[in-house]
């Protein structure tokens, strides 16, 4: 068992397709098979199915079994590679929303940047169901997301709970410290979907019907936007914080008799992490508790 074999197979549990696999490697097919069937030999069990007139490959009882050991064997392997090539700095890859890390990681990353932390970081931005598949798949160590997916290998954990507000832009006319939706004017909304509960809400209080004037899903469209015309949105009090580090944007506190519900952080790691990056979660995960116990992100003044 070799890791050209190991990482076909792993590759082929992606894609479930042989072709798919083979561009994704940029080999040949021949070549795929080959290593599949060299890997198959030399465990003495079959991996895979293919059904007669179907392209794509199902794996067999075995075949699922043996991906957690795949993984771990491929984690072992770059830890070997570390300590031949006497690698003694640490290495995370760390996947995240936009908005996240733009408004409440950028910090933490920042202060590991400059003081002195023994630790290289790979710093990825994507959408939360990605995020989920690419912990699963080890592409990533540690992930931040606000929507709570269940994964049978990945653990999830809430960190951080975020009051909503509504804020509008300067030239707004509507200026109170709380205002209910019903004085809104829905064809101005600026539309985020922070997570399905508040979806809920919003079809309840703000209406299916009604289309916002924009729907976006990163921070800096929030920001390009909400300088520009009277516009509003409600949002999680860390974007109220970045905003008005910005420009002086109109805040409020919401006054249904249903207050939206709390934006919820989740951090995320796979079940059985990577041997290679154990002491490198540890220094994270520690470094981030501090962080956010320094940090008021519930405090806000209307």
């Amino acid at each position: 068992m070799n890791l050209a074999e190991v990482e076909t197979f792993l590759m082929i549990v992606k894609t479930k397709n042989i072709t798919k696999t083979a561009e994704n490697l940029f080999l040949s097919q021949p070549t795929v098979s080959h290593r599949l069937k060299a890997l198959e030999e030399e465990l003495k069990i079959k991996l895979v199915t293919r059904k007669k007139g179907y392209k794509a490959i199902e794996l067999t009882e075995k075949g699922e079994e043996f991906i957690p050991i795949a993984e771990r064997w491929i984690s072992l392997w770059r830890e070997m590679q570390m300590l031949q090539h006497g690698q003694e700095r640490l290495f995370l890859t760390i996947g995240s929303t936009d908005t996240l890390s733009t408004t409440i990681l950028g910090n933490l990353y920042t202060e590991l940047l400059y003081q002195g932390c023994p630790m290289d970081m790979r710093i990825k931005t994507h959408q939360s169901y990605e995020i989920y598949d690419l912990v699963e798949k080890h592409d990533i160590d540690v992930g931040f997301v606000y929507h709570h997916l269940h994964y049978k290998n990945i653990v999830a954990k809430p960190i951080l709970r975020e009051k909503m507000y509504l804020i509008q832009t300067p030239d707004t006319s509507l200026k109170k410290p709380k205002i209910h939706t019903d004085e809104l004017d829905p064809e101005r909304e600026i539309f985020f979907s922070w997570e399905a509960n508040y979806q809920i809400w919003h079809d309840q209080w703000i209406g299916k019907l009604s289309r916002p004037r924009v729907q976006v899903d990163t921070y800096g469209l929030i920001v390009n936007l909400m300088s520009k015309e009277n516009l509003w949105m409600i949002a999680p009090a860390s974007i109220v914080k970045a905003m008005r580090k910005l420009y002086p944007i109109q805040v409020s506190e919401i006054a249904n008799r249903t207050q939206p519900p709390e934006r919820l952080t989740y951090k995320i790691k796979h079940k059985n992490p990577n041997a290679a990056t154990l002491k490198a979660v540890e220094f994270f995960d520690e470094k981030l508790a501090a962080y956010l116990e320094k940090e008021n992100w519930e405090t806000i003044e209307i």
